[in-house]
């Protein structure tokens, strides 16, 4: 029961964090959001940075699901064209919906982890499907280095995603064949 409890209130912590922002996050936002009595998210998360953890935990958790959710229902990559479909598909879950507001809420997080190691720490890159996805298809295709070049592709995608979130629209499918072209170099 307890950690149902925690996982609505971290839940909700997201929300609050994605409609309203780092300042917005406060326990009784998330009470209030929650639909639970004031008080009920400071006995769970004593602290704002008990929050915050909890927050990012559950976010991390709901990242790895969703990659890994994906892995599952596409066959492997064979081609640069269907590594390029893979993140395109990525980058819209992320920018639609409830993607965009776990999107919002990470790069929250992130800016927040730049000043607190704990945060930092659980938001290291973890491995998942995706980045496995990628490093094997490069390490197929004989790129050097694979490790550096997943990691790059990665965090290029990443920063197409942050800059549409904040100026509107889709990725745009060609900065994603430019990436994908130059990590096969």
């Amino acid at each position: 029961m307890a950690s149902e409890r925690r996982t609505l209130l971290a839940d909700a912590a997201l929300g609050v964090l994605a409609d309203e922002g780092i300042r917005g996050l406060t326990h009784r936002a998330v009470d209030r959001k929650a639909a639970l009595p004031p008080g009920t998210t400071s006995a769970y998360f004593r602290t704002r940075a008990a929050l915050l953890t909890g927050l990012v935990t559950r976010l991390v958790q709901l990242d790895q699901d969703e990659l890994e959710s994906m892995a599952e229902r596409l066959p492997p990559i064979r081609t640069a064209e269907e590594l390029v479909d893979g993140m395109v598909l990525l980058t819209r879950h992320r920018l639609t919906g409830e993607g965009r507001r776990r999107s919002l809420a990470r790069y929250a997080c992130i800016v927040e982890s730049v000043r607190d190691p704990d945060l930092r720490e659980i938001l290291v890159p973890h491995e998942n499907a995706g980045s496995e996805a990628v490093r094997l298809f490069l390490d197929g295709q004989g790129v050097m280095d694979v490790e550096s070049r997943t990691h790059t592709l990665l965090t290029c995608v990443d920063g197409l995603v942050f800059d549409r979130l904040v100026s509107g629209g889709e990725v745009p499918r060609e900065p994603l064949e430019g990436i994908v072209a130059a990590a096969l170099r």
